[in-house]
């Protein structure tokens, strides 16, 4: 079998996800092909792997492909193709998609999901995607494609739509997302057994349900501890907490994050809410270049060490492969199209977080249902920018990216119409190649 990591130069994550497949029995003979466009982050993330598979009994071929004109090859045979790419990298597309929106007074934190951040890397990341979607219909027509990459809904919903590649998103924060509010609100006696019920849309999936062990519902006891979580001075997570207050549920990404998805918590009219709510505002930015050299420590300290033990990781990727490879049913979190209407107050061409079902047979998503109408209206404000975006890379219409930075809640909460236009031209000059034409 043949497992291909596109993006390999994201050494953490190719570290992650193939070093999970080499501790499965069903997977770790693979071929694992890793490609990237800069060689010398692929020859890094090469050193890595083959020190982590002599470490766990030196199974499977690892095999390196650098270059566009070798992609196909990487491609080629495959049974799972992973996606992690960052197309433009921190310099110079994720600083030019902080600085120039910050001119027109834009503050962003995290601008890799929604925003003008969001929409401009989606724009800049689909026609890649379009070049793997079509060589994968050559020459591994029958792989699935498991995309770690934002921003997830647009991308996801794009191959999705747009390509016959079938296509799953993953992130980890569904899997995090219960553990991680009953660690903050002091009951982690509640972890043991718990059960959970999340949907939405990836980023802002709903924890609709949350029970005990003895299925009693733990939304009482969490509601009572909000106000003084907030109250803390030294507390981060306040955003979601908030929800829970505003909107009554939790949801799985990160208050960082969630800042950055409304009208409400990023005001220039307001400049205390990002005190008490603790914002950290160019937080992305600062940890690309924390990461950067994290990075470079680690690498020394490897080469210097030798072999790398692993522990398999929370990471649903190897999970999915093995499940699909044994024909042994697995539960994951997944961003699927929501066809059928599995949940009913959303498009069929939204692309949603839902419960899904893996097994041979592939991938399975679970009927929802309706979801909470305050839940489901913000959920929709982000679907629409999702939807217009996909739009404007379909068809290249630059009124499509005015019409989805309009539609953005925090972009609107913000700037006038004007400003808006006038910023997407600046954006978009500024990337330069690295978006395509558009009319």
């Amino acid at each position: 079998m043949k497992i291909t990591f596109m993006g390999a130069g994201s050494t953490v994550f190719a570290r992650n996800v193939i070093g999970d497949c080499m501790l499965v029995e069903s997977l770790r003979d693979s071929e694992f092909a890793l490609y990237d466009i800069n060689s010398e982050r692929l020859e890094e993330s090469r050193i890595i792997l083959e020190s982590m598979q002599k470490a766990n009994g030196n199974y499977g071929k690892i095999t390196c492909f650098s270059g566009v004109e070798n992609r196909k090859e990487a491609l080629r045979g495959a049974s799972f193709v992973i996606n992690a790419i960052q197309v433009g990298g921190y310099e110079p597309s994720t600083v030019i998609d902080f600085e120039i929106p910050k001119k027109y007074g834009l503050r962003q934190t995290i601008a890799d999901t929604l925003g003008i951040g969001g929409i401009m890397r989606g724009l800049r990341t689909i026609p890649v995607m379009e070049e793997f979607a079509r060589d994968m219909a050559e020459v591994c027509p029958n792989a699935w494609l498991l995309n770690y990459t934002n921003p997830m809904g647009i991308l996801t919903g794009y191959m999705q739509q747009h390509t016959p590649v079938k296509t799953v998103g993953l992130c980890h924060s569904v899997q995090v997302c219960a553990k991680s509010l009953l660690e903050d609100l002091g009951m982690e006696d509640k972890l043991e057994g718990c059960r959970e019920l999340i949907a939405g849309i990836n980023h802002m999936a709903w924890l609709l349900e949350i029970k005990d062990k003895n299925g009693v519902d733990l939304y009482p006891e969490i509601k009572s501890r909000v106000d003084a979580y907030i109250a803390h001075p030294g507390k981060e997570n306040k955003v979601r907490m908030d929800y829970i207050r505003q909107f009554g549920y939790y949801c799985t990404e990160s208050s960082e994050h969630n800042a950055e998805y409304n009208p409400f918590y990023i005001k220039s009219k307001y400049p205390e809410l990002i005190e008490r709510f603790n914002i950290p505002l160019d937080e992305y930015p600062r940890r690309c270049v924390n990461q950067i050299e994290a990075w470079k420590k680690e690498y020394a300290q490897l080469l210097e060490g030798g072999t790398k033990e692993h522990t398999r990781s929370i990471e649903y990727g190897s999970h999915i492969m093995q499940a699909m490879v044994e024909n042994k049913p697995y539960h994951i979190g997944g961003n699927v199209l929501n066809k059928g209407h599995i949940i009913e107050n959303f498009p069929e061409n939204a692309c949603v977080e839902v419960p899904c079902l893996v097994n041979g047979a592939g991938i399975t998503p679970c009927y929802v249902g309706q979801l909470p109408l305050q839940c489901a209206a913000m959920n929709m404000s982000n679907i629409n920018v999702q939807l217009l975006t996909i739009e404007a890379a379909r068809t290249r219409k630059k009124e499509h990216i005015y019409q989805a930075a309009m539609m953005d809640p925090h972009t609107s909460a913000e700037l006038s119409i004007d400003d808006i236009k006038k910023m997407v031209d600046e954006l978009m000059e500024a990337h330069g190649d690295y978006l395509p034409k558009f009319i």
